[in-house]
Parts: structure tokens; C-alpha cells; sequence
């Protein structure tokens, strides 16, 4: 995206924005959640703008609150310093990889 913004996970404080352009990328992270709470809000408000970019790690505990159409990257270890990348998506955002290997 372009974006001169430090990046920072979110573990800590759940979530953090990046400016890029007309766009914002917003960063949740899940991780030590049991129970989203008011982020489950937040997250469906975003969904629906359009200058918003959304990235959500460990997504299953907001999973009915994301659109069926997404890409979602599945992250395995396969080394101590190894990781094999699983890239799901449905075919309507197939451009987002136009050659498959």
C-alpha cells in the first residue's frame, strides 16, 4: 500500500491504522481475545468503507461478522525460521493473483 507508517503489531492494543494514500489499513489483532466485545462493531463499520483496507489475525472470533468474500492466508511453520503460505479465496478476487503457481 505504500504507507511511510511504522508498523506495529497489534497484540497489546488490539488494533492499529496505517495511512497509504486515500487509504487506511486497519490492523486487528485477535489473538488474546476470548470475546471481541465493541471491536466486533468497530470491524462491521469498517467493512463497509471504502477507503478502509482490513486485515484481521486469528479471525475466527469475529468470523460471522466477515463477508464470505475475502482472502484469507493461512500461515503454517515448517521450520524453526520456515513458513508455508496457504492463499483461499473465492474466484470472484482471483485478479488478485492473476498467475498461479
Amino acid at each position: 500500500m505504500d504507507s511511510t507508517d511504522q508498523v506495529r503489531s497489534p497484540s497489546f492494543t488490539l488494533s492499529n491504522q496505517y495511512r497509504a494514500g486515500d487509504l487506511t489499513l486497519h490492523h486487528f489483532d485477535f489473538y488474546r481475545l476470548t470475546e471481541p466485545g465493541i471491536l466486533r462493531d468497530e470491524l462491521a463499520e469498517l467493512l463497509d468503507d471504502p477507503a478502509a483496507v482490513v486485515a484481521v489475525e486469528w479471525a475466527n472470533i469475529v468470523e460471522t461478522v466477515l463477508p464470505t468474500e475475502r482472502l484469507t492466508i493461512k500461515i503454517s511453520a515448517t521450520g524453526d525460521n520456515t513458513r508455508h503460505l496457504e492463499f483461499i479465496y473465492p474466484e470472484t478476487l482471483s485478479y488478485l493473483f492473476p498467475i498461479n503457481t
